[in-house]
């Protein structure tokens, strides 16, 4: 199989882990937030960081990496996330059990996000997938 085909079983099994995992991670997470519990938030963290191991290990089983589609998603949904907590904090709503929730789930999934650029790519790899140098001729060293 060429690496252009695509893998329909890697698929199905992703859908799965993130269909259960992450939506039950989800619930629990907005669970928390309803009972201004930051014990149960973490608890829905902790779930939603299962359903990220498991699309690690799905693409570990396939021998692959994130799709860009995947990639642009996570970062996409990360992102519209930090700005609807961004407007609750700055809205006033927000109870510290909220606030601490936000901020755990953030921290967790950022942190995890470089701890798997760090294991899959190493430290210089990690940083060269970021940083691309100019070509010699692109007025490098003015």
């Amino acid at each position: 199989m060429t690496s252009d085909t695509p893998i329909i079983g890697r698929s199905i099994l992703i859908f799965a882990a993130w269909a259960v995992l992450g939506f039950l991670g989800l619930c629990i997470f907005l669970e928390g937030l309803d009972r201004d519990s930051w014990a149960v938030s973490a608890a829905g963290v902790a779930v939603v960081v299962l359903a990220f191991v498991a699309h690690i290990v799905v693409n570990g089983i396939f021998d692959t990496g994130f799709t860009t589609g995947e990639t642009v998603l996570g970062i996409g949904a990360y992102g519209l996330l930090g700005l609807v907590f961004l407007a609750g904090a700055l809205g006033g709503g927000m109870t510290m059990a909220d606030y601490y929730s936000g901020l755990t789930l953030f921290g967790v999934l950022a942190a995890g996000f470089l701890a798997y650029l760090f294991t899959r790519h190493g430290l210089r790899g990690a940083f060269s997938r970021f940083h691309v140098k100019p070509a010699a001729g692109d007025g490098a060293g003015r």
